[in-house]
């Protein structure tokens, strides 16, 4: 499967979303970027506009594609997903049927219940590395191996 994620910037804040509202949601209780899978026919570029819009009503104006997350589970489901990033944006937040929307501090985001894994790449964020290829192995809900750019983490 391959998918986006998107941090969207505001005041030292990302908007983030929290799962908290479609039953048997493998993301339930956490706290994620903005995103989705792809639909046929469409680009990384494509998929990453439309969920933001889907999910937020923000229309993104320019968005950074910041890196590759591989995520591997031990039964050997493959995700592929695009790490987006974007501080351009217009329109208005909307309610999102997914979970509840909310600007968080990036000093705030080490106290969010979340995967292990998007805390390494939300540290490549803040640390503003150039594209990187992260590759996340998780055993159901923990992360049992980290690989950046080819080096364990």
């Amino acid at each position: 499967m391959i998918t986006t994620l998107c941090y969207i910037e505001k005041d030292n804040c990302y908007l983030m979303l929290h799962r908290n509202k479609k039953a048997q949601d493998i993301n339930q209780g956490k706290w994620i970027g903005i995103g989705g899978k792809l639909e046929p026919r469409e680009s990384c570029d494509e998929c990453n506009l439309r969920e933001v819009k889907e999910e937020t009503g923000l229309d993104l104006v320019e968005a950074k594609c910041r890196g590759i997350i591989t995520f591997v589970q031990n039964d050997g489901y493959t995700e592929y997903m695009f790490l987006f990033t974007s501080d351009s944006f217009k329109g208005e937040l909307k309610e999102c049927d997914e979970g509840t929307l909310r600007w968080v501090s990036k000093d705030e985001l080490d106290t969010l219940n979340m995967w292990e894994g998007d805390r390494i790449f939300l540290d490549c964020l803040r640390k503003d590395l150039p594209f990187f290829s992260l590759k996340l192995v998780y055993n159901g809900d923990n992360l049992v191996e980290a690989w950046l750019n080819n080096e364990k983490v």
